[in-house]
């Protein structure tokens, strides 16, 4: 039996913060979802919002990790913990938060690969 591959979920904030200029996130999180060993990505537009919230509540599963790729893991943390909790997940142990702000998209795929790779999956850092 192999483990279940994590989730990817990109927050952009609301595609207007400076911090995401130097990336094409359309050529992004096809890269991570064609080339990476993710069961899925995806982008959000403000996971910090409510609306983000409402999604969380419905999206999230037990037993599937998710790699959130955003801004400062403070931040996620300080945002997300609820709705983890409320789903019954350990935000520290369930999900795997990144921050891919002012990086190219060379650079967030090397970063992503290397959090794969250290999850244990098929993920050489080195490719990117």
């Amino acid at each position: 039996m192999t483990e279940e591959l994590p989730g990817f979920i990109m927050c952009i904030c609301t595609g207007k913060c400076p911090g995401f200029q130097a990336m094409d996130i359309w050529d992004f999180i096809n890269q991570v979802r064609v080339e990476l060993p993710v069961e899925y990505a995806f982008i959000h537009p403000q996971l910090c919002e409510e609306d983000g919230d409402r999604f969380l509540a419905d999206f999230l599963k037990a037993n599937r990790k998710v790699v959130i790729a955003a801004c400062a893991p403070n931040m996620q943390r300080k945002m997300f913990k609820d709705a983890f909790k409320e789903a019954g997940l350990d935000l520290e142990k369930d999900a795997v938060m990144l921050d891919i702000r002012d990086m190219t998209n060379q650079q967030a795929m090397k970063k992503v690969a290397k959090a794969l790779s250290d999850m244990g999956l098929d993920a050489d850092e080195e490719d990117y």
